[in-house]
């Protein structure tokens, strides 16, 4: 009999078919990978490599050679940081994990040196200057690659770039740190009775038991109470705080899971100092000033203005939100006067929207089964793309779990266009989240010949509704977010790894990933794929719509939470007007003024908002996406999802450059030049299309 794994991942992969076996490899298919310790042998070859280029380098006339050379020389380092950060964060093995863990910070005080080298630096300046390279992206490649060596602080005298050195050291360790206090200190909550938790989320949680004293004809007895431990992680906290009724164990649950890591106060004060410090050395007022000016935004400044003028436009819309929630409140609770509390946001919207659109968790999930959702990825690249996905039986060694599967993605014509890991199940010690990691860029290496994209997308979702696992809507959503980056680096086709996939500006690199959660909600996508497990029918337009309704019930509290997030981010990061900053009372002040909702003195969820970290000044991006993908969706999309047509679109003008074209010029010429504005010598994304998405 199968073991109950094993049929979960033969459900999950039944909607692809399959080629034959392959010899034996190491993890990823990398030969040196076969055991945790090759790790140190993956970074002296990178490092070897990489320093037989730079010798080459110097000696080469050429200025297109140089900037090949170079690519190879990322193409080289970024390899292993991919595969070592995707190791770290979903490697079941711990020695895996910290052989990895190793390997990314030697192999990044290698890059340090790359960085800050004057050979690499002076060829680039020389391939840039000469004006002789023959291609935009050739030109557009020598000007970024000199950029990035500029934003190492190359160009500064010896001690101010010893110190930078560094300071991004230390940014890199903090921000390790900040991650895995995150992942391994997550808090938790003991309730008793366990009858206070829905009996249905009781799997979800560990029993425990508390002794209760009492008389009984005057003898002492003790009774055992059963109780449940809730683990406040991202998930469990999601989940206790839209589904519990009880308000003292949801504002317990709140206040434990938006209060820890404690320890992340200080990771994140001296964070926002080292980030402070570099950008003073590098010349710029704030460390926002210094990440966003390389992209569309070109200043804080610019992002700030939008971003103010956003949350103005919302807040009426907003507050008329917040209250009808407050009124419903008082009418179920019975209470004329019942304030609405940070802990009911979740509840209260769950409930109403429930209510209102007579929707059913159960009932929605039946209709996505995981594999029916792994089919409808094949769907769309099919219709869209005119490409399949098959599976390919993992070499032995190459996977790192038994539930991983991994997939071709084949074009009739074309053939391989790359190749992609699903790690979709959540377990213990694996990055709590869903993300999109790169293992390979994509690169020309010949006339005839294409180095193609790796690509890993890992999901959380819950194995434990029984063999076959359902998802809710918003896991198909995250799904389909996560394949649209997945997408970008799949069917990108640029001359050099550098600008492979989501190697892109900032704030255009969410755009993907937005405008494929639309496809999630759109009927005509859904009836390809979401089928009930038993019958067999299709969703009902009815229920979709209902779905729809709901999503559309308070869409200014959910633009407004996104914009508070935003704007805490720049803030953090922003001038520093006292150190260390009090990003406690910060956020809370934020919070206030941005949204419609109280703070719950004593919290801090910041500490455990992991974008600041790989997002630091730029959580705007995502807006700046959500702009983007929406105004797509409405311009060329919408009429005819998964027509060839726009699938062509899609590919042919946007995905297929990766960043080997200025992101601005590549939007306009996908969606037209009204897509974005000019502002204060920025760029910000046109909100007409989002004005009118919820209604403003």
């Amino acid at each position: 009999m199968l073991s109950r794994a094993a049929a979960i991942r033969r459900g999950a992969v039944a909607a692809f078919s399959t080629v034959s076996e392959k010899p034996e490899t190491g993890l990823y298919g990398f030969e040196v990978l076969r055991t945790a310790k090759g790790f140190r042998r993956f970074v002296d070859d990178a490092i070897q490599r990489s320093d037989e280029l730079v010798a080459r380098v110097a000696r080469l006339p050429s200025s297109p050679e140089i900037v090949r050379a170079m690519d190879e020389i990322s193409n080289t380092v970024c390899t292993v940081i991919d595969s070592a950060e995707l190791c770290r964060n979903t490697h079941p093995d711990r020695e895996f994990v910290e052989e990895a863990d190793k390997a990314s910070m030697r192999i990044y005080e290698h890059l340090q040196y790359l960085n800050t080298n004057t050979t690499l630096y002076n060829a680039i300046l020389k391939a840039e200057g000469e004006s002789v390279l023959l291609t935009e992206e050739a030109r557009r490649a020598a000007t970024i690659l000199r950029i990035d060596f500029e934003k190492g602080g190359i160009h500064l005298p010896e001690d101010k770039l010893e110190r930078v050195n560094q300071l991004n050291l230390e940014i890199a360790q903090l921000g390790r740190k900040f991650s895995e206090n995150v992942m391994n200190k997550p808090g938790f909550v003991d309730v008793y009775p366990a009858s206070k938790v829905p009996r249905n989320m009781h799997h979800h949680f560990k029993s425990v038991y508390q002794s209760n004293f009492g008389s009984f004809e005057k003898q002492r007895i003790t009774a055992k109470q059963k109780g449940l431990r809730i683990v406040t992680d991202s998930g469990n906290l999601s989940s206790a705080l839209r589904w519990i009724s009880d308000e003292e164990v949801r504002k317990q649950v709140y206040f434990v899971g938006n209060s820890e890591p404690r320890e992340n106060i200080g990771v994140l004060n001296g964070l926002i100092d080292a980030r402070d410090e570099l950008a003073k050395t590098m010349g710029c007022k704030s460390y926002a000033d210094f990440a966003i000016r390389p992209n569309m935004a070109a200043s804080a400044d610019v992002v700030m203005s939008f971003l103010s003028d956003l949350s103005n436009i919302v807040r009426h819309k907003a507050d008329e939100e917040f209250k009808v929630i407050k009124d419903f409140k008082r009418r179920i609770c019975n209470e004329k006067s019942a304030d609405l509390e940070p802990w009911d946001e979740d509840y209260f919207i769950g409930m109403m929207k429930s209510s209102v659109h007579d929707l059913d968790a159960s009932v929605v999930a039946k209709y996505f089964p995981l594999s029916q959702c792994l089919k409808g990825l094949n769907v769309l690249v099919e219709s869209l793309f005119g490409a399949t996905f098959h599976q390919i039986p993992m070499r032995d060694g190459e996977s790192w779990h038994p539930d991983v599967i991994k997939l071709s993605l084949r074009h009739p014509d074309e053939g391989d266009l790359g190749f992609m890991y699903l790690d979709l199940y959540s377990r213990k010690g694996k990055f709590p989240g869903c993300a999109h990691f790169a293992v390979q860029g994509g690169r020309r290496l010949s006339d005839s010949n294409y180095q193609l994209p790796i690509v890993a997308l890992v999901c959380n979702f819950s194995r434990s509704s029984g063999i076959t696992a359902r998802l809710s809507h918003g896991d198909v959503e995250t799904l389909f977010h996560e394949f649209g980056h997945a997408l970008h680096s799949l069917l990108s086709r640029t001359e050099y790894q550098h600008f492979s996939g989501t190697r892109v500006a900032l704030d255009v690199a969410e755009t993907p990933s937005n405008l494929f959660e639309w496809y999630a909600w759109d009927y005509r996508v859904l009836k390809t794929f979401a089928l009930d497990e038993t019958t067999g029918d299709a969703i009902p337009e009815k229920l979709v719509k209902a779905l729809n309704a709901s999503r559309n019930m308070f869409p200014a509290t959910e633009l407004q939470r996104q914009i508070f997030y935003s704007i805490m981010d720049l803030t953090l990061f922003g001038e520093q007007a006292s150190k260390p900053m009090d990003t406690i009372s910060t956020v809370a002040d934020l919070r206030r003024k941005h949204t419609s909702w109280k703070c719950a003195e004593g919290t801090h969820w910041h500490t455990r908002f992991t974008h600041l970290i790989n997002y630091g000044a730029g959580y705007y991006s995502y807006l700046y996406a959500r702009c983007f993908a929406t105004t797509i969706w409405q311009e060329i999309c919408q009429e005819d999802p998964l027509s060839r047509s726009a699938g062509s679109a899609i590919r042919d003008k946007f995905l297929r450059y990766g960043g080997s074209k200025d992101p601005s010029s590549l939007l306009k010429v996908f969606a037209g030049d009204a897509i974005i504005r000019n502002s204060g010598g920025g760029v910000i994304p046109d909100i007409g299309s989002l004005r009118k998405e919820i209604g403003l």
